[in-house]
């Protein structure tokens, strides 16, 4: 008898909730850093307009590769969402970015 893959729902019971928030706490961590960082060399660059964004974009796509390398090419087993959990970069670190973006450019 083969055995069968397991759904998405139970593949999701076999998550262990403590391991899941902690993952989700330090995946955020990472985006968190990794957006005001592109955005301070944005900033010290003297990046402008759609240059900036694609830095943005860049360090968004480099960090979840990194993360995904980590992972073993299997985000799914660590994150809930996958994939497009890694890719992702969440509202508030667009605004990290743009916030540490101005603040480095101001400087220069």
């Amino acid at each position: 008898m083969a055995a069968t893959a397991p759904s998405a729902e139970a593949a999701a019971q076999l998550l262990f909730p403590p391991n899941v928030q902690y993952n989700a706490s330090r995946l955020y961590t990472i985006k968190f850093l990794s957006s005001c960082f592109a955005g301070a060399v944005a900033g010290v660059l003297g990046l402008e307009n759609t240059l900036g964004f694609a830095l943005f974009i860049l360090s968004t796509l480099f960090t979840s590769g990194c993360v995904f390398i980590k992972c073993k090419s299997r985000p799914a087993k660590y994150v809930p969402g996958g994939w497009w959990e890694l890719v992702n970069p969440g509202t508030e670190n667009i605004f990290s970015f743009v916030l540490v973006w101005t603040l480095f450019y101001d400087l220069e």
